[in-house]
């Protein structure tokens, strides 16, 4: 038997300081390694680095009101960087430029992060960090390589609390043992669910689901490395944004349905107002567009302060919204809103965990939501997103259109992934999208049909350029709106990153 293998290395680096990895395979265990090396300081070294905390603390006046504020904290993090260099430089002028990073980064680490953990957050390549408890090791998903064990230990059962009551107090949420279990996110996004024994029955613990640093975008989704779909399916979603038609995603945990609705919602035209609503924030759209996003707000320890969904997506109707973002539907009240939104002619988005179109179907019509089949005629289109735990892998599983029938509605499935072939292939031609679109565009069926193939070509042009950053896209998008016939051109001319610099 084969003894060890190392499946990749590759260098990480958090504050300015750096830490490799390795990922290997030892045949004797089941489960592969994530091993991480950094510096670390010794027994005199740590003692100095306290005195150094305390010294930097001191100089420096930053209210608590800043640190609870997460608009302020890249600034209040650049103040503290900059007091610990001038510190470091004046009580050890001896050290060298990489020797003094080295020290400030880990002091800026430990002063407003997680410690060690701050290492495998600063990793863009996992996915997932799981700390069950301190007596075993941290585990983390890896986007290549899956589940991985690593050799990171949290010291001590209290310092796993500690790290939760930190991101909590960030935020403004706290975990106690009269409330064990928080859901909270980090300033990067990342969203963090942690439990307190005797709740966890293996002792404190938490996980840190991580976002990617630049958000997904359709472009990204279309190319041969993702393959999430094709650039036909691509196009409808397009025109269906373009024209105001409501979208439901549906999906399993972690199949990637909101990092979907997040690529639809860059089509939105620039004019109209879109108004997000969320348990954490998790969409990033264009800055250019008129957008609100809304968070919900947990009750303080008195029971009183709560902000919901429903109460946000109630408050949001005042708001004369063109487009409704729902980060997930859950209850009946939040579904009943959402479908009255449609029918009263707002475009509506929204998130739901189903496995495929019927299945989405059945959710809003049975409990806990439980609504009337008959007003499921509001939502035009129902996308359903996948993800395949062996590999990783996430694709489109199945588009399907909503059209309304006698007393309830039927679906027509338009496009299917094919697992053998790893395709999305179409499977059904559209009625209902096709009806709405030549009645409300007055567009013949031809003309729709050639108005798809521009935006597939435009879609397919950004990917060969490389056009991946949301705001650029945006803006190609939003040129498309306004001067199409140019926007074609500079496309047939593979000069669309070119064009990007003509728009503020």
């Amino acid at each position: 038997m084969k003894k060890e293998v190392i499946l990749s290395r590759y260098r990480i680096y958090s504050e300015g300081t750096p830490a490799d990895v390795v990922i290997y395979r030892d045949f004797s265990k089941f489960v592969d390694s994530y091993e991480l090396t950094h510096v670390h300081f010794k027994e005199a070294t740590k003692r100095v680095m306290a005195y150094l905390k305390e010294k930097i603390v001191s100089g420096i006046n930053v209210k608590l009101s800043e640190l609870l504020d997460r608009r302020k904290s890249e600034e209040i993090k650049k103040r503290l960087k900059e007091s610990a260099h001038k510190i470091v430089s004046e009580e050890f002028p001896s050290l060298s430029g990489h020797e003094e990073s080295l020290i400030v980064g880990k002091l800026i680490q430990e002063m407003l992060g997680l410690g060690t953990l701050e290492f495998l957050l600063s990793d863009p390549n996992l996915e997932e960090i799981v700390v069950n408890s301190y007596k075993e090791p941290i585990r983390v998903y890896h986007k290549e390589f899956g589940w991985l064990n690593t050799n990171v230990f949290i010291k001590s059962e209290e310092q796993i609390r500690n790290y939760a009551s930190i991101i909590g107090r960030k935020v403004g949420r706290q975990i106690t043992n009269l409330r064990p279990l928080m859901d909270a996110h980090l300033i990067s996004g990342s969203r963090v669910n942690a439990t307190l024994f005797p709740i966890s029955t293996k002792g404190h613990g938490f996980t840190i689901r991580q976002f990617a640093k630049e958000p997904w975008t359709m472009v990204h989704f279309i190319s041969p490395k993702l393959n999430t779909l094709n650039s036909e399916a691509a196009s409808l979603f397009w025109l269906c944004m373009q024209y105001e038609l409501s979208i439901l995603v549906g999906g399993g945990t972690a199949s990637g349905k909101t990092s979907f609705l997040n690529t639809m919602l860059a089509f939105i035209p620039p004019n109209q107002r879109i108004v997000s609503i969320e348990d954490t924030r998790e969409i990033v759209l264009p800055q250019f567009l008129n957008w609100t996003p809304l968070t919900t707000r947990l009750p303080n320890p008195e029971g009183e302060g709560g902000v919901t969904m429903l109460d946000l997506l109630v408050n949001s109707l005042r708001m004369r919204p063109d487009r409704i973002v729902v980060g997930e539907v859950r209850r009946k009240e939040e579904a009943e809103v959402l479908f009255e939104a449609m029918h009263t002619g707002h475009a509506v988005y929204a998130t739901i965990h189903a496995d495929d179109a019927l299945r989405v179907v059945t959710r809003l019509t049975s409990p806990p939501i439980n609504l009337d089949e008959g007003m499921l005629g509001a939502l035009q289109l129902i996308d359903v997103q996948y993800r395949q735990r062996r590999t990783g892998i996430r694709r489109t599983y199945e588009i399907a259109e909503v059209i309304p029938s006698e007393g309830g509605i039927d679906l027509n499935i338009l496009y299917k992934w094919d697992a053998r072939a790893d395709k999305l292939l179409k499977v059904g031609t559209s009625v209902r999208l096709v009806e709405n679109l030549t009645m409300h565009t007055g567009m013949t069926k031809r003309e729709l049909s050639k108005d798809l193939k521009d935006k597939q070509l435009i879609l397919e042009e950004m990917q060969k350029e490389s056009i991946t950053k949301v705001d650029d896209i945006g803006k190609i998008v939003a040129a498309y709106y306004r001067e199409p016939d140019y926007v074609i051109e500079m496309t047939n001319k593979s000069k669309l990153k070119k064009m990007i610099g003509e728009y503020l």
